[in-house]
């Protein structure tokens, strides 16, 4: 990640050009009440409306989102899952109190258990993606009797300190550097990258091995493992081959494999879950989408035989069982299911691609493109046997789109981010990315922003 990411000169810039003065007003109270975060205080913009695929600023200016926090695979404001938490309110049951039980807290867990794979039936539900994390791991420790983990570099699972442990990985802006010690005993390795690795291997099948070799290294040297812990894809696509290997090493030494799809489930790969490309992990964790974009929920998803724990506590959220929530999760998964998002993502994620690799033909920018469904990165470079990141250049060209009217986000300085709402339709596509195109091709002329 980018160091200073919301305080680099071009975001001064942007500002300058961008932030009326009505939103200038909100700009400076945000900052002045909120406590200043390298990755968002203080802010980009101040928006007023969020809907369908965009985003609206004060001015009325919209932008087609492809951040969205993850939340919007089905829209921003959507009107079924609205109607679903309004009729849930209209009813009077809300918030559940601890020890009860409600409807739609078990209409959802059993959707759950029976779109899930393999035998995946076992829920627990909680505020947040960190949380849902933390309860994975405790799930991992409680069966296995051990508190081990393994992770990847360059990872991200939330920001407690557990969560932390087992993410970023070297990172200092999650709250890594200057808090003092983290969990012990989380261990990392790099995840296979098959355009960039620091071995400079070329064929998918050495770049596994060698990722392969890490892990059970880090197997053998260090007994008490409980997990192997990660996104079944992240700005890299891996193999079957790869994460079969993985669970073949988790079975060998006794660790259970958690694959965290709190970004890339119910959807975003084509597939209701990412991992249905690969294997079924031991524990599934779920979040930001669940709620529909419009209310924070999280959960996570394991086999009854791990539901040995009665006399523990693994999670007992305040909201563990809400109501409000969980018709809208239900709401946002029966929407998916409806309008046959995962078929359309499948398609369209192709078409993007696609088009994408025909404009890596015409910008030496683009070093690499990768992804699965509508989770696309784009690397770009300075050059391209060089493979130097091109992070200025990425940075120019987010700002160029925004004011062209399209917002996403930049992962560790020079990859372009696309992830917009599930329910974008082709035109729009090509809309946003005429409007990259153009932008890169501005860049590669010399023209600065």
């Amino acid at each position: 990640m980018q160091k200073g990411v919301n305080t680099t000169l071009n975001r001064k810039k942007y500002w300058e050009r961008n932030l009326s003065d009505q939103a200038k007003k909100w700009f400076d109270k945000d900052a002045k009440y909120f406590l200043h975060q390298v990755s968002s205080t203080p802010v980009l913009n101040v928006m007023s409306k969020a809907y369908g695929i965009y985003i609206e600023d004060l001015e009325g200016k919209k932008y087609i989102d492809m951040h969205g926090n993850g939340v919007h695979d089905v829209g921003f404001n959507n009107p079924e899952v609205i109607q679903a938490v309004k009729k849930q309110l209209d009813e009077e049951m809300s918030h559940c109190t601890r020890r009860y039980t409600n409807i739609p807290a078990v209409m959802l867990a059993e959707k759950l258990a029976e779109i899930t794979p393999g035998d995946l039936c076992k829920v627990l539900f909680c505020p947040g993606g960190t949380d849902a994390v933390e309860m994975a791991l405790k799930v991992a420790r409680l069966v296995t009797h051990n508190f081990k983990t393994i992770s990847f570099w360059g990872s991200y699972h939330g920001s407690s300190f557990g969560s932390a442990s087992i993410g970023v990985g070297g990172e200092t802006s999650f709250c890594t550097k200057g808090i003092g010690p983290l969990v012990p005993g989380a261990f990392h390795v790099e995840f296979p990258n098959y355009y960039r690795n620091p071995w400079g291997f070329t064929k998918e099948e050495d770049v596994d091995a060698e990722c392969l070799r890490q892990i059970e290294l880090v197997l053998q040297r260090e007994p008490e493992m409980a997990a192997i812990i990660s996104e079944p894809i992240s700005s890299v696509v891996p193999t079957r081959r790869y994460w079969e290997g993985v669970k073949k090493l988790c079975e060998q030494y006794g660790a259970l494999l958690i694959f965290d799809e709190i970004q890339k489930g119910l959807g975003r790969t084509g597939k209701m879950f990412a991992c249905e490309h690969y294997l079924t992990p031991d524990v599934l964790v779920l979040g930001k989408s669940l709620g529909g974009g419009i209310v924070p929920f999280a959960g996570i998803v394991t086999k009854e035989k791990y539901d040995t724990w009665g006399d523990r506590d693994i999670g007992h959220y305040t909201h563990e069982k809400n109501a409000l929530c969980s018709a809208a999760a239900l709401a946002t998964i029966e929407y998916t299911e409806k309008n046959k998002l995962c078929e359309h993502t499948a398609e369209l994620g192709e078409y993007t691609i696609q088009r994408l690799n025909e404009m890596k033909d015409r910008h030496p920018l683009i070093g690499n493109v990768t992804g699965l469904g509508l989770h696309i990165g784009i690397e770009l470079v300075k050059d391209r046997k060089t493979k130097e990141k091109a992070i200025d250049e990425a940075e120019m060209i987010m700002y160029k789109c925004l004011e062209k009217g399209l917002a996403f986000k930049t992962t560790g300085g020079n990859i372009l981010s696309l992830r917009p709402a599930l329910i974008i339709t082709k035109e729009e596509m090509d809309k946003a990315l005429d409007i990259l195109g153009e932008s890169i091709s501005e860049v590669e002329r010399g023209i600065a922003y």
